[in-house]
């Protein structure tokens, strides 16, 4: 089980394109730090959410030929369910290109995993992130894991009811509090053949 927290400060708007696809970029000193992340969300049709997931696990490897999977969730709950979540890593956004250029040009890719799933698919948001500088993505040694870690939902409510009582941390959401766009809270279950769990 993942329990995902993410908030955003945005500097430049979402962009809506056909069939409402969002991605949001990073600005400021981080983004030249390298290394990021794109997050991107699935929203599938109801119906066909097995169907997607099924498609995915026998196809995953020409995705993965091409960049490396972080990890890859269904949502439980927070927000629409019927969706997934899965995290890439890339070495800079000249890397992202040059994956997206490839990939357009796989048709083993196209045909096998993204025609069929195209047509599943309500809507899909990207975000690209970058990790705090005091932070690092290290596999858990539980099978249990999360991004903002927690063992379970329950710990999760506890250790964010410990947390409010803490003055470090009141006084450190009252001095960022300003710069949050938005908010939002996600339980996540790794799906089988994601690499982070």
């Amino acid at each position: 089980m993942l329990a995902f927290r993410r908030s955003l400060t945005r500097a430049l708007a979402a962009t809506t394109m056909a069939p409402q696809v969002c991605s949001s970029f990073a600005t400021g000193p981080r983004q030249y730090d390298g290394t990021f992340y794109e997050f991107r969300t699935y929203y599938l049709k109801p119906s066909k959410m097995n169907e997607f997931v099924e498609n995915v696990k026998k196809n995953i490897h020409l995705r993965t030929a091409h960049s490396e999977l972080v990890g890859y969730w269904s949502v439980e709950f927070g927000g629409r369910v019927n969706k997934v979540f899965h995290i890439w890593k890339y070495d800079n956004f000249t890397h992202r290109t040059e994956v997206r250029k490839a990939l357009a040009k796989d048709k083993e890719w196209q045909e096998q995993f993204l025609i069929p799933n195209l047509a599943l698919i309500d809507k899909q948001e990207s975000e690209i992130t970058y990790l705090v500088p005091w932070c690092k993505l290290v596999k858990p040694p539980k099978e249990v894991h999360v991004l903002w870690w927690n063992e379970s939902a329950d710990s999760r409510a506890a250790g964010r009811h410990q947390s409010h009582e803490d003055p470090r941390v009141v006084a450190a959401v009252r001095e960022s509090v300003n710069f949050l766009e938005s908010q939002q809270n996600m339980l996540l279950i790794p799906t089988s053949f994601s690499p982070l769990k």
